[in-house]
């Protein structure tokens, strides 16, 4: 790359040279770059629907669910089965085209039992007449516990890939399998998340 001199003027700071020459301080501000660095292309990953039929067809009997995002950021994610857990992430980490090799960060979430009322209409006898009348009708749903990795590819440089996994309950359920031999940077954050949320992450040096 070839660079231009920028011109001084009568008002430029700078010392006497020879014959009374202004000399301007050597600073890199001085030059400028006649080209532009050609920038390099970014790499782009394959989608979630096509990550979902490639674990599912190298791992027999695994279970991946793409869980939409109605943020903002509109990012979403993938759940996977407690029992394929550990062989669904060395797929990532391994599989040519993912190469998924860094977890940046793992979170815990606690989802609480929830109670959801919604009314209806119903056909009843009323007075021996059949009508169709509104009733309130109440959905229980207990609550679970999550651990999320947030996961990139240092070498194909993309990402990120965000999984999932959920236990059965809040309660004695709350096992998952720990991650930390696919990705060392998961060793302390699941130590964090058995500490904050309970969940006891099966495997875990």
């Amino acid at each position: 790359m070839s660079f231009i001199r920028r011109s001084s003027n009568a008002h430029d700071n700078g010392s006497l040279g020879r014959n009374g020459a202004l000399r301007r301080p050597s600073d890199i501000s001085d030059y400028a770059p006649t080209a532009r660095t050609p920038q390099r292309a970014v790499p782009t990953m394959i989608s979630l629907e096509e990550i979902k039929a490639r674990v599912e067809a190298a791992a027999p009997g695994a279970k991946i669910e793409i869980v939409p995002n109605a943020a903002v950021p509109a990012q979403s994610s993938l759940l996977l089965d407690r029992e394929h857990g550990v062989a669904i992430a060395r797929f990532f980490r391994d599989d040519p085209a993912l190469k998924l090799d860094h977890c940046s960060n793992v979170t815990g979430v606690d989802w609480l039992d929830r109670k959801v009322t919604k009314k209806v209409k119903v056909k009843k006898l009323v007075e021996g007449v059949e009508k169709e009348v509104d009733e309130t009708q109440e959905n229980f749903f207990p609550g679970y516990l999550e651990a999320v990795y947030h996961l990139f590819s240092m070498s194909l440089k993309h990402g990120p890939v965000i999984i999932r996994m959920r236990t059965p309950d809040r309660a004695a359920g709350a096992h998952l399998p720990s991650l930390t031999s696919i990705w060392r940077s998961a060793e302390f954050q699941e130590r964090e998340i058995f500490d904050l949320y309970g969940i006891k992450f099966d495997g875990h040096p």
